[in-house]
């Protein structure tokens, strides 16, 4: 890995060119099984991706992103075609993660829990998972409301496994300070709405370019969980911003359906603002390396005449 960061898989964003991409780049890449329309188009998907990565030595892992919510009838058949083809990392998210993790064990896999909350934390940990992923305030998509200074501090409390950070973290120097903290990978999921490989629509992606923190309103009247929404995607499907309702309950079957609300609204996290352009994920990559190593190196605050030490 050229960076310690996760692709983070994005609901209609991320497909096997982004996978592929940010995989040979040297950052893991990951995509939500619903991505792909049917499991039969996900067996497709995995195959694509598998033959273009297991034979490069400088890719990095891939991973496929299970929802693990009650409410997804086809999380069985999806489990089935990611034990089928031994995917090496497997991210779960809203829901139990022991719904899926003795059964990725069993051919060698790892399961990394996608968790909002401290409590959510605990539960995984204690579910057998691998690595946990901290979902913090700010970020894109579902979100949480735990600051990551506070997430992490609290989860490492009780967990020394592998630990992913994310929320509003879309440069090299906020990939840096998340090591610092005391996570092990970063997760990068708006910085790369806009990426050349992205499945994201060409309005969708010039939306993220355009927006800034202030753009972001947080709701549940989406899905049903509280999620990171652009503002002018929200007024372009007829919500009021400032007043979205929020009593919808979750349901993730048949995610691809057009009638569902989350088709029409885009999300994307606080850090949206340093998105600069669409370009290629090798470039976003490499940039962000760049940025990683500068903070390296950055000089430290040094108190000068007049300024209180």
């Amino acid at each position: 890995m050229r960076l310690p960061a996760i692709a983070a898989p994005m609901f209609l964003v991320s497909g096997p060119e982004m996978v592929i991409a940010a995989s040979r780049s040297g950052v893991i890449g990951s995509f939500p099984s619903p991505n792909a329309r049917t499991s039969a188009d996900l067996d497709d998907w995995v195959s694509r991706i598998d033959a273009a990565l297991s034979n490069d030595p400088e890719a990095a892992a891939w991973a496929v992103n299970l929802v693990v919510h009650p409410s997804n009838s086809r999380l069985p058949e999806d489990l089935a075609c990611v034990v089928r083809h031994k995917v090496p990392l497997v991210i779960t998210a809203l829901g139990s993660p022991a719904r899926v993790v003795e059964e990725i064990h069993a051919y060698g896999g790892l399961v990394f829990a996608d968790v909002n909350s401290v409590g959510f934390a605990r539960k995984a940990a204690t579910a057998g998972v691998d690595g946990l992923v901290l979902v913090a305030a700010g970020a894109g998509g579902h979100t949480g409301a735990t600051a990551g200074f506070a997430f992490v501090e609290e989860v490492r409390q009780f967990w020394d496994g592998p630990l992913v950070l994310g929320g509003a973290i879309s440069t090299g120097h906020a990939v840096r300070a998340a090591e610092i903290l005391g996570a092990d990978l970063a997760y990068l999921g708006t910085s790369l709405i806009a990426c050349a490989e992205s499945m994201a629509v060409p309005a969708y992606k010039a939306m993220v370019v355009a927006a800034g923190a202030e753009d972001i309103v947080p709701s549940k009247g989406i899905t049903g969980v509280t999620a990171n929404w652009l503002k002018s995607s929200l007024i372009a499907a007829g919500y009021n911003p400032a007043n979205m309702p929020e009593d919808k309950r979750p349901n993730f079957s048949d995610a691809q359906d057009d009638a569902k609300a989350w088709k029409n609204v885009w999300s994307a996290g606080q850090g949206v603002g340093a998105v600069r352009g669409i370009e290629p994920v090798a470039d976003i990559v490499s940039r962000l390396v760049r940025e990683y190593d500068a903070a390296a190196t950055r000089p430290r605050f040094a108190p000068t005449e007049g300024v209180i030490a």
